[in-house]
């Protein structure tokens, strides 16, 4: 099929593994009310302090987090380790704005990493690049005091070449003080008019920066730096096909959520479905992308039951499913109808999403296939192939019971 442009990073766990956690975990757990709550609310950072002042997640357990994430079959996550409003999950010494100083009183990122690390997952950090508490990050119009009537006046002093020296500083302990970090999630620049980009950021110091104290690290593609990117990153909308950058294909991830916000939101509604969540996965996959799904933490630090729920949904159709993932990409074969394909080597795997009566008919495949079978299970599936080089695959009545049944083929080198 496609083979995607070569990257700086060490990006071959990544194309195999598939399936990451996204975690976003912030203040704006407290209002519950998605995390872009104080840009939304054009919130000033005193109408924001209560957050601040009651952070306690007393049910902190990241354990927890990481058997879930193990248990749903996901192979790496990537953390908030500051989000918009500022706030950081570690001990920096670069601000008195993190979690150290709330009521919580310790740091937030060590343990996480090592409760993943304990269960074989690769770990990254988010970092925002934009902050809408810092001193000398100037107003605009992402801001949350973009509206406010004395804008001017609150840029007075402010200067972003400081703010750059803050980012740096603070990058440089992410990727001292933790280990080995497989991934960084730089988020996000907006060039343009009362906008930021490269230059405000300093996207090629960054860059550098990274891959100097992290030689192996991955890098996505919101510095504004396209040649630079390991990864490309479409946010909440589902590719129809490879993700190609300039006529190249590119090594990419789907960063989607659970529901319709990112940061915990109490009274969110529009949860997706277990049959949106599997096709979800199979639809990145079988068109050569990987999977970043994210979670919210509470207040107190806890998933919540739809969370949980959600993540149990890939954890059932994993445990029989998941050789159809890890390993696989894209197929060159045409998928029958109401399927998606995807292929590792001269496997091949037809994922079900309508199950149709009796035949499922795979054209153009002539006589590649040797042996076929349910993977849920390992039953024979008979099949014939005609002249015109269509195998007709002989299913049962009765679909077997899972969301996306998977019928694995074997076939002739």
């Amino acid at each position: 099929m496609y083979q995607p442009k070569p990257t700086k990073g060490n990006t071959d766990w990544f194309r195999h593994d598939r399936f990451g956690m996204f975690i976003h975990w912030g203040l704006y757990a407290l209002p519950a009310r998605h995390e872009w709550v104080k840009n939304r609310e054009e919130l000033t950072d005193e109408q924001y302090a209560p957050y601040f002042k009651y952070f306690n997640p007393k049910r902190f357990n990241p354990d927890h987090w990481a058997e879930l994430a193990q248990a749903a079959g996901m192979k790496y996550m990537v953390i908030t380790s500051k989000h918009h409003e500022g706030f950081c999950l570690w001990d920096s010494q670069y601000t008195d704005y993190k979690a150290t100083n709330t009521p919580w009183g310790k740091d937030l990122l060590g343990e996480v990493l090592r409760a993943f690390r304990s269960r074989g997952l690769k770990v990254g950090f988010y970092y925002s690049l934009i902050d809408w508490h810092h001193p000398d990050f100037t107003v605009d119009m992402r801001h949350s005091q973009r509206n406010h009537p004395e804008r001017a006046a609150l840029n007075q002093g402010r200067d972003m070449s400081k703010y750059r020296a803050y980012m740096k500083n603070q990058v440089r302990e992410l990727l001292t003080n933790f280990g080995k970090i497989d991934v960084i999630w730089y988020d996000f620049s907006y060039p343009g008019p009362d906008g930021k980009g490269r230059d405000d950021w300093d996207s090629e110091g960054l860059e550098t920066l990274s891959r100097t104290l992290q030689p192996e690290i991955i890098i996505n593609n919101r510095l504004d730096l396209p040649s630079s990117a390991d990864i490309y990153t479409p946010e909440q909308f589902q590719p129809r096909e490879w993700v190609q950058v300039d006529g190249q294909p590119v090594v990419w991830e789907t960063c989607q959520t659970f529901s319709g916000s990112w940061g915990y939101h109490r009274d969110e509604a529009t949860w997706k479905s277990p049959g949106q969540l599997i096709r979800m996965l199979v639809n990145t996959v079988s068109t050569g992308g990987n999977l970043l799904m994210n979670v919210g933490p509470t207040a107190l630090g806890e998933l919540d039951s739809r969370a949980e729920d959600a993540l149990g949904v890939y954890r059932d159709w994993m445990a029989q499913h998941s050789e159809s993932i890890y390993g696989c990409t894209a197929s060159a074969f045409t998928a029958p109808q109401d399927c998606r394909l995807t292929q590792n080597g001269e496997l091949l795997y037809a994922h079900i999403y309508a199950y149709p009566f009796r035949h499922l008919h795979i054209d153009d495949i002539g006589d590649r296939i040797e042996y076929a079978e349910f993977l849920h299970d390992g039953s024979e599936v008979h099949f014939t192939v005609d002249e015109a080089g269509t195998a007709s695959l002989q299913l049962p009545v009765l679909q077997p019971r899972s969301e996306v049944p998977v019928i694995k083929l074997y076939l002739k080198s």
